[in-house]
């Protein structure tokens, strides 16, 4: 069961002005589910994208990036759950291209205007030809409301679908935000097997939106992990359609830029903390975050080693307060010249250990309360600076081992 997680309502998703999304049964990797889905952009949106860092990322990532990079403006997006369609070499980048093919002649644009995602199993083929038979489908039923059937057609071991909507008056204007992730295992994104999609009606100028996604991402995407593993398929799409009527946003320091950005942040991060309350077999939400850095870099290079050690992650799961895990993990995290003897570790409102050693007043019966909640802070004092920094994770059950056991299967 996912961690203080409930399904989306659908009729509570906002529409987004000029975005219209339909789903389809492609028998992908198993029948009677929908796992074909595309997203119908109206002529002027504008879109932006941040990738997987991972080298061997998948073939659509590499045809999507050249896709953007393109003068073509996109108007469409064809994602598949089943398989990811990377370890697959030049037949993997033929067959995402046939796919974006497929959907261009379905619509009567161009294949640079289509943009092509896929989650699911790695080094198998992506069966284009089911794809293809979907498409049609999938684009006759595409309607503004189906958010809530778009979140639930890109899972793959999530346990629930992940979307959240919200709004925000800029300039006079009502502006709608919704958006939709998938995610649950293989999570350390890394960007600059998740997927996530944002859609705004804003008006924004389009040379504005590759730095406000990977804004966004930073703060949301790029602070999370459930096994520190980088998938080849990680994805994370900003659509913005110009259908407000605000006055167009020119600069994300404005007041009006800033009202966006606060409001995308919002949604993005509900998103972002949604996969890691999805994790797999993960029974608690942790939240790690670090303080009295030097710098931001160091305080996530602290709370990564935390977030990903798994004696650390399996201790949370037994509610067993072995704390010295912890403060172990932030002293490999990598900071050459740490000084022990300045480090304060918290566990919610519990001072565990101070000065680089354990408080004298600490009782392991308090340590034993905060470990058995579902919901987790871990806060670490480095005594260094006024830098600060956090990241979201999970613990590590039994569970996480039978599902990526059975994952294939």
């Amino acid at each position: 069961m996912p961690v203080n997680l409930s399904a989306p309502i659908a009729s509570e998703l906002r529409p987004i002005a000029g975005i219209r999304i339909g789903t389809a049964e492609a028998g992908i990797k198993k029948p009677g589910r929908k796992d074909l889905t595309v997203f119908l952009l109206d002529e002027g949106a504008a879109i932006a994208s941040v990738f997987t860092q991972n080298r061997f990322c998948a073939a659509p990532v590499q045809v999507a990036r050249e896709h953007l990079a393109g003068t073509s403006g996109i108007r469409a997006l064809v994602i598949n759950t089943g398989n990811a369609n990377a370890g697959t070499g030049a037949d993997g980048l033929a067959r995402a291209r046939r796919t974006c093919a497929a959907a261009a002649q379905a619509l009567g644009i161009d294949a640079a205007q289509v943009l092509p995602y896929s989650t699911g199993v790695i080094m198998e083929p992506l069966p284009v030809e089911r794809i293809e038979a979907g498409l049609p489908s999938a684009i006759a039923n595409a309607a503004a409301d189906q958010w809530g059937a778009a979140a639930q057609a890109i899972m793959t071991t999530d346990t629930i679908p992940k979307a959240f909507s919200s709004e925000v008056q800029i300039g006079g204007a009502r502006v709608c935000i919704t958006g939709i992730s998938k995610g649950a295992g293989m999570i350390r994104p890394n960007m600059a097997t998740m997927l996530g999609f944002l859609a705004t009606d804003a008006c924004v100028a389009p040379a504005l939106l590759p730095q406000l996604v990977r804004q966004l991402a930073e703060q949301s995407f790029n602070r999370i992990t459930i096994d520190g593993d980088t998938s080849t398929n990680d994805s994370f799409t900003l659509m913005a359609t110009q259908r407000a009527g605000n006055a167009e946003i020119t600069s994300l320091e404005s007041a009006e830029g800033q009202a966006l950005v606060a409001a995308l942040g919002r949604v993005a991060r509900l998103l972002a903390q949604a996969i890691v309350r999805d994790g797999e077999g993960a029974t608690k939400f942790i939240s790690v975050r670090v303080e009295g850095g030097a710098s931001s870099e160091e305080c996530r290079k602290v709370a990564y080693a935390i977030a990903h050690s798994p004696l650390v992650k399996t201790a949370f799961f037994a509610s067993d307060p072995n704390l010295g895990r912890i403060l172990a993990a932030v002293g490999y995290a990598g900071i050459e010249d740490l000084d022990q003897t300045l480090i304060d570790l918290y566990l919610d409102d519990v001072l565990v250990a101070q000065r680089g050693g354990r408080n004298p007043d600490y009782r392991e019966e308090d340590g034993q309360r905060v470990m058995q909640q579902q919901e987790i802070t871990v806060r670490v004092l480095l005594g260094r600076g006024g830098a600060q920094d956090q990241v979201w994770t999970c613990d590590l059950s039994h569970d996480y081992v039978s599902i990526n056991a059975d994952y294939r299967s």
